[in-house]
């Protein structure tokens, strides 16, 4: 039986603990380096599955994020960013990690292959849900069998995994492999497995917020401003895009009740909020065209929007 790239011996890995700590400080950041170009390789698989989310929050579908160990971790990490970074509800979104997310400081490792919760925990998932879901190995009992109840329930499966021809990949909609070499330190897929699986995860998030509207110039124009520092982010990204001063940028974002596209446009020069809202609905909720719109007056048949 062949072993699993994640947990075969590095070939530097002999003689490791006797080298001075200088050397293997820079194999291990080399080792990251290594795996960090993984996603590079499943660039049409990550560009499907963020069409498949975004499609997901657009028809009031659920994202269920689910693994289990360090996976768990970099899945909660990615979605539990994505309110106040998208302003994605919290209605559409789940956690779903093996034995719980921990709230101490110990995680427990028997929890992967503990199934039999899923069937409770997955019971409203849908058709219009996607269920993303994260394994080094691919072959996690945990993850393995929530594809499987997915699969049943017709919601779409995003798999992400650092080993080939496995279970979860084959059971996926959308397969990712993250290819990345053995760890330095055998089997401690923390190291490499979790950096490409992060950068991935938030590749897939991003992508989703671009294909919903979210992003505009590298900017995160749907973001809730819910502490000083992003309320001091939205003002300027509404500075930069219609060029008003700070001071309009704030009244704007008071009159558009904090929502940052409908400020934007009202300092563009939309006449009401509703005004604004309107021309997000007619543009799908992409701020650029409609600050096209404004730009080239062709508000005028939303002039009646009271």
């Amino acid at each position: 039986m062949t072993t699993p790239v994640t947990e075969q011996l590095h070939q530097e890995a002999i003689g490791l603990d006797a080298r001075p700590l200088t050397e293997v400080a820079n194999l291990l950041a080399r080792s990251q380096s290594d795996a960090a170009a993984a996603p590079l390789a499943s660039l049409p698989s990550i560009c499907a599955g963020a069409k498949e989310m975004a499609q997901t929050i657009r028809s009031g579908g659920i994202l269920h994020y689910l693994a289990a160990g360090s996976s768990g971790l970099m899945a909660a990490a990615d979605a539990l960013e994505l309110g106040g970074t998208f302003s994605i509800p919290a209605s559409q979104i789940r956690i779903h990690m093996a034995g719980g997310l921990p709230s101490g400081v110990e995680m427990p490792g028997d929890t992967e292959d503990a199934t039999g919760t899923l069937a409770h925990d997955l019971a409203d998932l849908s058709p219009k849900d996607t269920l993303i879901t994260v394994s080094a190995s691919g072959s996690t009992p945990y993850t393995v069998a929530a594809a499987r109840i997915a699969r049943d329930k017709g919601a779409t499966i995003i798999g992400i995994a650092n080993n080939d021809g496995t279970d979860l990949l084959r059971l996926s909609d959308h397969s990712i492999l993250l290819a990345t070499p053995p760890e330095l330190i055998s089997g401690s897929t923390r190291m490499g497995a979790g950096t490409a699986q992060k950068i991935a995860l938030n590749m897939l998030s991003t992508l989703m917020a671009v294909e919903l509207g979210h992003i505009q110039d590298g900017m995160m124009i749907n973001l809730r401003a819910d502490n000083d520092k992003l309320r001091a982010r939205a003002n300027g990204i509404v500075c930069q895009l219609t060029h008003v001063s700070p001071e309009q940028a704030a009244s704007a974002l008071t009159s558009a009740g904090g929502n940052l596209k409908c400020a934007a446009l009202l300092a563009a020069g939309a006449q009401t909020l509703a005004q604004a809202q309107a021309l997000l609905h007619e543009t799908n909720d992409h701020l650029r065209p409609a600050l096209e719109r404004i730009k080239n007056k062709e508000t005028i048949n939303l002039g009646d929007t009271k």
